[in-house]
């Protein structure tokens, strides 16, 4: 397995930085897929983008970082098709919308963490990220989730210095690598294309429950039931993440 590294930026480069995982990302679904792919700091894989190729499961995740209206309608359709996902939230909107969180897990899906603030973590000073990561494990521990351990840090944006920060403190930095921008509002068909079209073994999709995203639970009666005809099994991402832990170590 190829090894890749993130390397530190300036804060002003942090834009080269995500042109530059972007371009990467392009390259690795038109070339060809690895077993798993992670961003590697110097000795340790530290941020998932994908699982494990060989294997038929694949990742659904949703971010949620304002509003309450939304997110009921795609839990429905995830329990109506038994499919388990993750949710990634801001400590913030935890903290406005307890009864929504335990709702998640009473529905059998996987709690992660957008740290407490839904703001990049590469317009701050690594000293403010780890205040709000502490801030935020301190809430998520209030509200009965002491256990957290998958972050994806605000809009995707990361560099070295977040990644090392976040395994100090326990976490494990999850990206994304199927990106249908649902909360753009495309129409749910290209939600649906778009999905249907890039989604492969291992890859983990990244969808939106907050307010912003209009036509995701719409596309979801389409989708789920689609990538189950296609043979997919849909795994949590503490599955997904196990499973390309694996293969890496064979690898190696």
């Amino acid at each position: 397995m190829d090894d890749f590294y993130v390397w530190e930026f300036s804060k002003w480069k942090r834009w080269l930085f995500i042109i530059t995982l972007s371009l990467f990302i392009a390259l690795f679904l038109w070339f060809g897929r690895p077993s798993s792919l992670f961003v590697f700091s110097k000795d340790t894989p530290t941020a998932l983008i994908k699982g494990n190729e060989s294997e038929e499961n694949i990742s659904l995740t949703f971010n949620i970082s304002w509003g309450e209206e939304k997110v009921e309608g795609i839990l429905k359709e995830l329990k109506q098709n038994q499919v388990q996902a993750t949710f990634f939230v801001s400590g913030e909107w935890a903290e406005r919308h307890p009864a929504i969180v335990e709702r998640i897990i009473e529905d059998k899906h996987e709690l992660g963490m957008l740290g407490y603030r839904y703001k990049s973590y590469l317009d701050q000073e690594i000293g403010q990220v780890r205040k709000d990561l502490l801030y935020a494990k301190e809430i998520f521990g209030k509200l009965g989730y002491e256990d957290i351990e998958l972050l994806r840090p605000p809009s995707g944006h990361f560099n070295e210095d977040v990644i090392e920060l976040a395994e100090e403190l326990g976490y494990k930095v999850i990206h994304w690598n199927v990106n249908p921008n649902d909360w753009k509002n495309p129409g749910a068909q290209t939600i649906i294309d778009h999905v249907m079209e890039q989604t492969s073994n291992g890859d983990i999709v990244l969808l939106h429950a907050s307010d912003s995203a209009k036509q995701t639970a719409k596309a979801l009666k389409t989708i789920l039931p689609g990538l189950e005809n296609k043979g997919y099994r849909f795994v949590p991402i503490s599955e997904l993440m196990n499973q390309a832990h694996a293969e890496s170590k064979l690898v190696e």
